[in-house]
């Protein structure tokens, strides 16, 4: 039996094709032993044949690959491994006819979980082979087409120009089988194949017996055969519609800001299910939340920041609805339970430590009460077994931190600092098994929870996004099981940008790539497959940390002493040979003069002088020993506030001018390499900058451009190109990636390669040179909004800068030479959702404070109310809670059908 692969291809010069696959002519997946491909230049395809064993059944898995001699690259085509089976009793030929399946095609991103298991999911039943090969004798066809945007309500078929396929009558034409969804299939023996096939694929409607889009294009063609017992295997590249590309809207919020009559005072997962119902009743597609891992390492407030998780594995307690688990037996109990929900959900915010505290109250009590039931439930004990890599060392943890009252395993007792504790701890035969064994109870529910809600929305045709920090919190189980993985020593943030001027410090470790790199990057495949339990889009949080992260000294509370790492740092004779000049005091240390103390401190510069500094001579100010880094003044100006709370406001003031002088420096030198540097981000605002001489102060400003936009473009490039494709490829989510902020150029190219849909917003456009993004300009494979979590919303952006609001009323909006109103007015709204909405991007996705925003009866009185987050604000306190029950905004019909009517007219709402 023969085999033939036949691939049309246009190479440059020295380019060659190879076909790598499961059996052994095919280099049993040894790329080195791949069989080669020979081109045919008058036919312009890449051919080769092989043989198979006579008179048996088998299966052949193969993919196609790119060899580049001119730079050694090797590329893989897109997509999963190619299979086709074989019968030798059938055939003794079979002709593969395939399409090279090229990356960073739109259209690939139809293929992800997102579209194929809830937007365009298929029904339970499958369409059977229109015939079965065993019938079928002389030229046969295999029509195979990938193709995953059909409505569930329909199928794809195919017409053509032989009498078997309809003799292009569309009542007769033939459907495809959808078994392997996303690819149809049907196999057809041509009634008359010694004449060419002229056919196309359309979408038949059942319902209405009618083809509803024939593929726009040319006829697709079938050359003549006189081939007898020959399968020929026609694996089409895509479905050309001819109504352009799918759109989607979606909407935004997180968990914990769904408000519902069954939460307590927090939103739950089962809220979801009624945050769906809203999103099907509007036209929307979309779900989006915010990070829902376990953040509780201090039983306070400061938990309530939804990026520092104890685990990237384990959910949230907040978000556990306790009436799914089981009802309180306890008579005074659920009176209890009643009136604390009522007492909560009275409340116009998340009050995070009593929500909590009530939370465990309650689980506990729970716990205790089915325990039992609990250890002998099959889908427990499964639950456990799956998922006990991350679930024991969590439940260990857990226990520990309450027992000891920290997250810091550092400062527990030396026997439970190690990980290997986590095994004796948690067996159930152990006498202290309760404190643990609550987290096991706690973890299963949730989980179950979960997936029902993500389940009830894939039914109903909605994606639910989730997001992946970029970081991992320093007392966590993550860093307690594998601290090799992080560099614990440094602190994770981002460099200055419009919403905080000195930088953000999360406080996180950063990763230790070159020891993750290791084992294939396990350890985010794990997690990625982890978050592809429960979402079908993914967003990556600062996406730019997986090209270069800001890594901030662990001396340092702001982020302006940090530096992009991996880098390449200045040698200081670099420096002195590109400025004239090296002189570390000058350039190295902070700049402090007495007449920037006057302008910092006022009159109380002589007293902050004598506390906290000394004279080093020749006008030169240097900070006494016990003050010279951030984290040194922290500690001492929280000690003046514990002993002297009444004037915290001074103390306050006072902590921020030592700050501003400590940050005073032009490099700072790298941790690693002696004599090597980095320029400190935004050197040009300090003082130090300014005050350097005028031959300096151009060559400096040169240097610091070369190195923060030229130098580091390529290798940059590099780093995004090792680590990515390994989290990118781990799962067959929808990924997009939040790449606001300071983006080298390299960056939507490698999220174009991979995939990867970027983040549009109006405030922080990509274009440099421009004030504001338009909608309009959003290449396909982006998502635009206006707004993020970590943004006021539009009405509370628009009272914030009168000139600028003026400008984008103009120029963006397109009201020329009109003032623009004092508030964001309904219509002005209304007006930046359509402009969103008409968008050439793949997805809208709107805060859903944004669009009640439309409505001046539904949207809150107070539009700094509606902000979630402030990124200037470290110990910022997450406490968002939506102003409506979703039971009553699904019931708004005016304003649902106001925004379904947006959706419609957009297109959004189609799936042709």
């Amino acid at each position: 039996m023969i085999l033939r692969f036949t691939l049309p291809f246009r190479t440059a010069w020295g380019q060659r094709l190879v076909v790598c696959g499961s059996l052994p002519s095919l280099g049993q997946w040894n790329l080195d032993q791949a069989l080669s491909l020979h081109y045919q230049s008058d036919f312009g395809i890449w051919t080769q044949e092989i043989s198979l064993p006579d008179d048996q059944l088998g299966t052949v898995e193969y993919k196609y690959v790119l060899l580049d001699e001119r730079d050694g690259g090797k590329h893989w085509e897109w997509g999963g491994n190619r299979t086709i089976g074989y019968d030798a009793s059938l055939f003794t030929r079979i002709v593969l006819e395939d399409f090279w399946r090229a990356p960073a095609l739109a259209e690939n991103e139809l293929h992800t979980a997102a579209f194929t298991q809830a937007l365009m999911r298929r029904p339970a039943r499958h369409t059977a082979l229109a015939t079965k090969p065993a019938h079928l004798s002389g030229s046969v066809v295999r029509f195979q087409l990938s193709a995953p945007r059909v409505d569930s309500d329909h199928q794809l078929c195919v017409l053509g120009s032989d009498p078997a396929l309809g003799g292009w009558d569309a009542k007769k034409a033939i459907f495809l089988s959808d078994a392997d969804y996303p690819t149809w299939c049907a196999d057809v023996a041509l009634e008359q194949p010694e004449r060419a096939v002229q056919y196309k694929y359309g979408i038949w409607d059942p319902r209405m017996q009618q083809i509803l889009q024939l593929e726009a294009g040319e006829d697709r063609h079938i050359p003549a055969s006189q081939d007898q017992r020959t399968l020929r295997v026609k694996s089409d590249d895509q479905f050309r519609y001819a109504t352009g590309n799918w759109r989607g809207a979606g909407v935004a919020l997180p968990v914990f800001a769904l408000r519902s009559r069954q939460g307590l005072g927090v939103g739950e997962f089962p809220d979801l299910k009624l945050l769906v119902d809203w999103a099907v009743t509007t036209g929307l597609k979309l779900v989006q939340i915010l990070p829902i891992n376990d953040t509780v390492a201090t039983h306070t407030w400061v938990d309530s920041y939804p990026y520092a998780a104890i685990s990237v594995f384990a959910l949230h307690p907040q978000y556990l609805n306790l009436d799914a688990i089981a009802e309180l037996q306890d008579e005074a109990a659920r009176q209890e339970l009643a009136q604390v929900r009522e007492e909560l959900n009275a409340r116009d915010f998340v009050d995070y430590e009593p929500v909590m505290n009530a939370k465990w109250r309650f689980i506990k009590q729970l716990y205790q009460q089915e325990k039992k039931a609990l250890l002998a439930n099959p889908d427990f004990q499964l639950f456990r077994d799956e998922q006990k890599s991350w679930l024991m060392p969590y439940a260990a943890f857990c226990g520990l931190r309450d027992r000891f009252g920290t997250a810091d395993f550092l400062q527990w007792p030396e026997e439970y600092r190690t990980p290997a504790v986590a095994a004796e701890l948690t067996r159930e035969d152990n006498p202290e098994f309760d404190e643990f064994g609550l987290h096991f109870f706690t973890q299963y529910h949730l989980d179950k929870q979960l997936l029902g809600a993500v389940e009830y929305a894939r039914q109903r045709g909605v994606v639910v996004k989730g997001d992946l920090p970029i970081g991992i919190y320093r007392h966590s189980v993550d860093a307690w099981t594998q601290p090799e993985l992080y560099h614990m020593h440094q602190q994770a943030g981002a460099p200055p940008d419009d919403f905080s001027v000195t930088g953000q410090n999360w406080r996180f470790p950063t990763y230790n790539w070159e020891r993750m790199a290791e084992d294939g990057y396990q350890w985010w495949q794990q997690r990625m497959g982890h978050l592809a339990r429960y979402f079908d889009a993914l967003r990556i949080d600062h996406i730019l940390g997986f090209f270069r992260i800001w890594e901030i000294p662990g001396h340092s509370v702001e982020g302006l002493l940090g530096h992009f790492s991996p880098a390449l740092p200045l040698h200081r004779h670099e420096i002195e040979q590109r400025i004239g000049w090296f002189d570390y005091g000058r350039l190295c240390d902070p700049y402090i003069r007495w007449h920037l103390l006057q302008e910092i401190f006022h009159g109380q510069a002589q007293s902050v002088f004598d506390e906290f500094m000394e004279d080093a001579g020749h006008g030169v100010i240097r900070l006494k020993d016990h003050v010279r880094t951030q984290r040194q003044v922290e500690a001492v100006i929280n000690e003046k506030i514990q002993h002297d709370p009444a004037n915290t406001e001074h103390y306050t003031w006072l902590r921020t001018g030592l700050y501003k002088l400590i940050n005073e420096v032009l490099f700072v030198p790298d941790d690693q390499q002696a004599d090597f540097f980095h320029p400190r981000i935004t050197l040009h605002l300090s003082r130090s900058f300014q005050e350097l001489d005028e031959a300096t102060r151009p060559r400096l400003r040169e240097l610091y451009v070369d190195f923060f936009y030229r130098r580091h473009e390529d290798f940059w490039r590099r780093q995004g190109l090792v680590k990515l494709p390994a989290v990118r490829w781990a799962t067959d989510m929808l990924i997009c990636g939040e790449d606001l902020g300071m983006v080298p150029k390299s960056v939507p190219g490698v999220m174009k390669a991979l995939g990867i849909l970027g983040l549009n917003i109006q405030r922080m456009p990509s274009d440099s040179t421009v004030e504001f993004g338009h909608p309009n300009a959003a290449p396909y494979l982006s998502v635009v909004s206006p707004g993020s979590h970590d943004m006021s919303t539009v009405r509370g952006w628009w009272e914030e800068d009168r000139e600028q609001t003026q400008k984008f009323f103009e120029t963006i909006l397109g009201h020329w030479g009109e003032q623009a109103p004092q508030y964001c007015e309904p219509w002005v709204a209304r007006e930046v959702t359509v402009q969103h909405l008409h968008s050439p991007a793949m997805w809208a996705i709107f805060p859903l404070q944004d669009l009640v925003a439309m409505d001046n009866r539904l949207r809150r009185e107070d539009p700094l109310a509606e902000q979630i987050n402030v990124p200037a604000n470290p110990t910022h306190f997450w406490k968002y809670r939506f102003h409506i029950p979703l039971e009553d905004l699904r019931e708004e019909a005016g304003f649902n059908n106001e925004v379904q009517q947006l959706v419609n007219q957009s297109g959004r709402n189609k799936v042709y």
